[in-house]
């Protein structure tokens, strides 16, 4: 699964490939799509960079509450149930035994067999996904799906499109390798629009990963240098030809949740095997194999994790409040409602409900209306900030009285610790 903003950018690199490039042979049609991606990337950076280390993005944080952002991180992960259950369905036979041995493993075991190291939790995903992909690959070799029907050939199996095969052993990637970026000002303002909705949302994953890594709530100058730094991702994703740009990855959150290791350290060795799969091909491929079905099942807790996190704010909320109430119901059902009609309208037209004659402006309505999450946090972060708001007791209604000791970022002694940057960089990225 791809996160929001890269969702939004294949749908709008879609929309460039078969509008613009239909004329050309495939693989010059691939490299300009390539290249008009890089471009519109490379624009789209600008705005997360601008907003997070300015400090224009701290402002606006800084009128955030508890309440506010219960929608908000809530569907950021709940707002992705279609990447569950479906994908699972699509070849049951792999992915309902990985989400029962996910569940039983990670929260029946460390019951049952009381070791005292966590190890059951920790190691859930690893195992887990070691034996039902061992279990797929077999049915794969005993010629289960052989003549099956294509859908599921490509959902089921493990050796699909010898894929291992044509992957190079070594591989590295360098700068505007399909070429010298194009701009097009349409194109880089409907790639901005998708980079606004991708800051928003990484804004609540971001909160939900500083509420289950136990420590402090995230002060508006940490979150605005995390937008910052997330902006300088894209502008390198757009300088490399990715065809994604970064976002933050809310299933990595939820396997926070389900690990409950937090550290720093894991992040970094994590990054590293990245990078060295991405060199060395054959090996990223072998994961590559693992059928979606596998990925879809771990999905199902880890979304699951990240929406009760936004739920569990409402413990600083007054929920006796029909204030409180009509904010967090009202804008939960809008965000489920108005991108379900968006989607809808899109899936059965083949264009969203906005349809002019500037594509680029179709894109830049039709893309934020479409995720649940930007919905339902812009709706809710507006009705907590205009509605009744200076009436005696909403301050303690909204849950706002909580957060008022980590405003700041020395507002606490603690944000030293969880918030400060690796090799000094506190000095060139204060926190203000």
């Amino acid at each position: 699964m791809l996160s929001s903003l890269n969702t939004n950018i294949l749908h709008i690199g879609l929309f460039f490939g078969l509008f613009k490039y239909c004329v050309l042979m495939p693989f010059q049609r691939f490299k300009r799509i390539m290249r008009a991606i890089q471009g519109s990337l490379i624009v789209a950076s600008t705005l997360q960079i601008v907003l997070g280390f300015s400090g224009l993005w701290r402002n606006v944080i800084r009128f955030s509450s508890p309440l506010s952002v219960v929608p908000l991180v809530s569907l950021v992960g709940f707002g992705l149930y279609e990447f569950g259950f479906p994908g699972v369905a699509k070849c049951v036979e792999i992915g309902l035994p990985q989400l029962i041995l996910i569940v039983f493993v990670s929260q029946y075991m460390p019951h049952v067999i009381k070791s005292g190291r966590h190890v059951f939790d920790r190691f859930a995903v690893i195992f887990s996904v070691v034996v039902v992909w061992i279990y797929a690959h077999l049915l794969t070799v005993g010629g289960a799906y052989n003549g099956k029907a294509p859908k599921t050939q490509i959902s089921c199996r493990t050796d699909r499109a010898g894929l291992i095969d044509a992957a190079p052993w070594i591989r590295v990637p360098y700068p505007f390798q399909w070429g010298a970026p194009s701009f097009d000002a349409g194109e880089a303002f409907a790639m901005m629009m998708a980079s606004f909705v991708a800051l928003v949302e990484s804004t609540g994953a971001f909160i939900a990963v500083s509420r289950y890594a136990s420590a402090t709530p995230m002060p508006p100058s940490i979150l605005s240098r995390g937008i910052g730094w997330q902006g300088v991702a894209i502008l390198v994703s757009g300088l490399f030809g990715t065809v994604n740009g970064s976002s933050v990855s809310v299933e990595n959150a939820g396997l926070l949740a389900l690990t409950r290791v937090g550290s720093r350290r894991v992040v970094q060795i994590s990054a590293g095997f990245m990078i060295f799969f991405s060199i060395l091909g054959k090996f990223g491929a072998v994961f590559a194999s693992i059928p979606a079905p596998i990925i879809a099942a771990l999905y199902c807790l880890f979304f699951a994790y990240v929406g009760a996190g936004g739920l569990s704010f409402l413990q600083f909320c007054n929920l006796n409040s029909f204030r409180t109430k009509f904010i967090l119901g009202f804008s939960v059902f809008m965000g489920l409602s108005v991108p379900q009609y968006f989607n809808e309208y899109t899936a059965i037209n083949g264009y969203g409900p906005v349809h002019t004659g500037a594509r680029w402006f179709n894109d830049i309505v039709n893309v934020p209306l479409s995720s649940e999450a930007f919905v339902a946090g812009c709706l809710a972060y507006f009705l907590d900030n205009t509605l009744h708001r200076k009436d005696s007791g909403i301050r303690k209604d909204r849950g706002k009285h909580w957060w008022d000791k980590f405003r700041s970022f020395k507002g606490d002694p603690r944000s030293e610790e969880f918030y400060s940057l690796p090799f000094n960089l506190n000095k060139y990225f204060p926190s203000v």
